[in-house]
């Protein structure tokens, strides 16, 4: 699509032009869905993440500035996804695998929604995090709760980039420590 049909149709799409939405709809999905698919290998993630990515293209689509061509725009926003996906289930392996059994049969039953078990699950993460060194509770929450980025970390304690990843990884080996040896 050349630039000044893209220019149309997003004065379309912002107009509330649902046909044009459509069209945008129709000629990019196929191929988002095989992008994020190939990254994912989960057809069901990779469908809901399209809609993800239409509902932030239409959220962001005032903000758009013509620097880019709307593909290069919708694939970043999918290449975005993709990461957010991938960290996500990189956190949960990460902890998940480093966790005894026993625990791992704990958090199970909180899946299923017993309420007595999540809230003993949420007093010991409380616990953990009480005896923790600060700094490591401040990089756990920011990264894992909060969602920053290590370069952002990094400048805020104004460290670099691998030494903010090291404070990171030693957190996260306490706070494991910890959360297996309490009671």
């Amino acid at each position: 699509m050349d630039s000044q049909k893209e220019k149309i149709i997003i004065g379309k799409i912002l107009q509330k032009d649902e046909k044009a939405l459509f069209e945008v709809y129709n000629m990019y999905r196929r191929p988002l869905y095989n992008f994020v698919y190939k990254q994912l290998n989960d057809s069901h993630k990779a469908e809901e993440l399209i809609q993800d990515i239409f509902f932030d293209f239409i959220e962001s689509l005032r903000d758009f500035q013509y620097e880019c061509s709307l593909k290069t725009y919708l694939f970043s926003i999918a290449r975005n996804k993709v990461i957010d996906t991938i960290r996500k289930k990189k956190i949960k392996r990460i902890l998940f695998s480093s966790m005894p059994a026993y625990i791992l049969e704990s958090l199970t039953a909180v899946m299923f929604d017993d309420g007595l078990e999540k809230k003993e699950l949420s007093t010991k993460i409380k616990h953990v995090f009480d005896h923790l060194p600060n700094d490591y509770k401040m990089v756990l929450r920011l990264k894992y709760i909060e969602g920053v980025k290590v370069k952002t970390i990094a400048n805020k304690l104004s460290l670099g980039f691998k030494a903010t990843e090291s404070l990171i990884y030693r957190a996260r080996k306490a706070f494991i420590k910890v959360f297996q040896t309490s009671t």
